[in-house]
């Protein structure tokens, strides 16, 4: 997650943090929340690389 704009880990780590309290297993927790962090910023015309 370092190598993403700050906006954009910041929404990783609240969605990967909402994956983790319903239970899900780190690993996908995290592949998850980046992916939806990046159509996130997509959406909102953030630069993500």
């Amino acid at each position: 997650m370092e190598a993403l704009p700050e906006p954009v880990r910041e929404k990783a780590i609240e969605i990967a943090n909402a994956l983790l309290e319903e239970g899900m297993d780190d690993g996908r927790a995290i592949r998850i929340a980046i992916a939806k962090a990046k159509e996130w910023a997509a959406r909102r015309t953030l630069e993500i690389d």
